[in-house]
């Protein structure tokens, strides 16, 4: 279980929304047997994608954040609900890069490059999506996220993500921070957090041995904070046996006629949780029926 924490300067000129979230980057690395350098750009994009989810005011609503750099290990995927839960998944889980020469490191912005765009989706209910996208600054994940909500919320954002893999691969702490100027916070407010993120101590180092009450503390030091909420979350997936025959019955026609007419089992992954669903080939083709009785896909209705 993971914690979001929010809070705003005394003077309301700035809020900043901080999580802690080791075990379900834990379980994601888990789920998709991640290398380290996976880990952290996975973890960073679940905590940053966890933030902006719990951020939603709509209670069924969703957020997606797409990270596609051109690097190794292909695209990064999160998908958070409006309490923070959060399911993702890397293109290629099995990639591995040496750590940075110059700090010894995870060369995260080396596995997702930073040839591309970052894409967050906001699905509130609506016929359609709200989708925004911004060029990538590093492919380091929390650059780019703060770029991409200066620029679509017009408003001053920094935001930071940490992951720390332990010896052994796993994950010893995770978490991250998005801190926002308010509309007419002065120019010293500004300056100052840009002075306390800079000479802040390392944000892993932060989530692991004090928590993140004391990131809030030192990111908005001398601003007299105060907590206004505190939310549980975890990683979640929301498949399901009917979800996935849902997915697999989307098909083209042609695709479906030759999964029939072959004879076999259809084994489906989730791509979130690797959970494992097998059909038959009468399973998927009642289910086609029942589609396109009720007007579904190839079906037609009144």
């Amino acid at each position: 279980m993971g914690t979001i924490i929010r809070a705003v300067t005394k003077n309301g000129d700035a809020k900043i929304s901080v999580i802690t979230a080791r075990d379900a980057v834990e379980r994601a690395r888990q789920i998709h047997h991640l290398r380290p350098v996976g880990t952290a750009a996975l973890g960073r994009t679940l905590c940053g994608a966890s933030l902006l989810g719990e951020m939603l005011k709509e209670e069924d609503a969703t957020l997606t954040v797409r990270i596609r750099g051109g690097g190794p290990i292909g695209s990064v995927v999160a998908v958070s609900d409006s309490a923070g839960n959060v399911r993702g998944y890397v293109a290629n889980p099995a990639v591995d890069l040496p750590v940075r020469a110059r700090d010894g490191k995870l060369d995260v912005g080396g596995a997702v490059g930073a040839d591309g765009l970052i894409t967050v989706s906001r699905d509130l209910g609506l016929r359609e999506p709200y989708v925004g996208s911004a060029a990538l600054v590093s492919g380091e994940i929390a650059e780019d996220l703060a770029a991409y909500l200066t620029e679509s919320d017009q408003l001053g954002s920094a935001c930071g993500l940490g992951v720390l893999v332990d010896t052994d691969e796993s994950v010893k702490a995770a978490g991250g921070f998005i801190v926002q100027l308010l509309p007419f916070a002065p120019e010293e407010t500004a300056a100052a957090l840009e002075e306390n993120i800079f000479l802040m101590d390392q944000l892993t180092t932060i989530l692991d041995e004090d928590g993140p009450e004391a990131v809030i503390d030192q990111v908005l030091r001398g601003m007299e904070p105060h907590v206004t909420e505190r939310t549980d979350m975890t990683y979640k997936c929301c498949c399901s046996r009917e979800r996935v025959l849902s997915a697999v019955t989307s098909l083209p026609e042609e695709d479906l006629a030759a999964l029939r007419a072959d004879g076999k089992e259809v084994e489906v992954l989730c791509q979130f949780c690797d959970a494992a669903y097998t059909f038959s080939p009468e399973e998927v083709a009642a289910w086609t029926c029942r589609e396109e009785e009720d007007g579904g896909p190839g079906g037609k209705s009144g």
